[in-house]
């Protein structure tokens, strides 16, 4: 499966501008089958989700659903969404025939305010996608390894392939952000998507450096720093069958109630 992350400087509040050039830079990389842009790429990172219009959530997922079509291939990333007068961070996973999934974020970042007035998910969710299982994930849900736990399904096959992650990580964690996307691929097994921003807002600035993980925890591809740009990169699901039948730790794993 061929995968294209979009690494933009997403522009504060401002979505008819960020749609216009998530447009250009889907154009640009014809023949993907998915496409992964950043959390919150509508508006950035607004943790006041009152000030937005009405509208917003909705013409959102109208666009993602319009491109998908166009371009016959699967849109994920994060906006803020309302339902029943509660607003949740809520990657949608959209596709060409018009279906699409939603997960809301879990782990909401208290430290930036988004705990008090954002609803936090309580559901995991994988998406099959063209032969690959995808878990989605948000920002913040990258520092909780329990949450994205890999196990074994009682067919004898590994719950899911591919994580995908819409961040928002600025260059104050920047450590964090390169150090656990990798361990999220080599502890689960799995290809692991990181979708960042560049550029700056009033959190703070932003340093890109989008990447494609492979299961060994090496770089299929990886996005320049502080340069708007896309990267593509193949999703090898023959590569990691193999690997995983050669070195099978996910049939190890150890479940203790401690664990809950």
């Amino acid at each position: 499966m061929i995968t294209t992350i979009i690494q933009p400087n997403t522009a504060w509040c401002d979505s008819e501008r960020n749609m216009a050039e998530l447009d250009v830079a889907i154009n640009r990389t014809m023949g993907s089958d998915l496409y992964v842009l950043p959390e919150m790429w509508n508006t950035g990172f607004v943790t006041t989700p009152h000030i937005l219009g009405k509208d917003e959530p909705e013409k959102a997922l109208q666009w993602m659903l319009l491109k998908s079509k166009e371009v016959e291939a699967a849109i994920c990333g994060s906006v803020a969404a309302e339902e029943g007068g509660r607003w949740y961070n809520r990657m949608f996973f959209v596709k060409p025939d018009g279906s699409f999934v939603s997960y809301d974020k879990a782990h909401l970042f208290t430290y930036g305010g988004e705990g008090f007035e954002y609803n936090a998910g309580t559901k995991r969710v994988i998406v099959e996608w063209r032969g690959v299982r995808i878990l989605l994930q948000i920002c913040y849900d990258l520092r909780f390894p329990m949450w994205c736990r890999n196990v074994m399904r009682p067919d004898g096959t590994p719950a899911y392939d591919m994580i995908v992650y819409s961040t928002n990580w600025p260059v104050a964690r920047e450590l964090a952000y390169k150090s656990l996307s990798v361990a999220r691929a080599i502890e689960n097994q799995c290809y692991v998507a990181m979708c960042n921003r560049v550029g700056t807002d009033e959190w703070g600035e932003y340093f890109g450096e989008s990447a494609i993980i492979h299961p060994y925890g090496h770089f299929v591809k990886k996005a320049d720093r502080d340069k708007v740009c896309e990267i593509t990169g193949e999703i090898d699901m023959v590569t990691l069958n193999q690997y995983r039948k050669k070195f099978p730790t996910l049939d190890d794993i150890v479940w203790t109630k401690e664990y809950y």
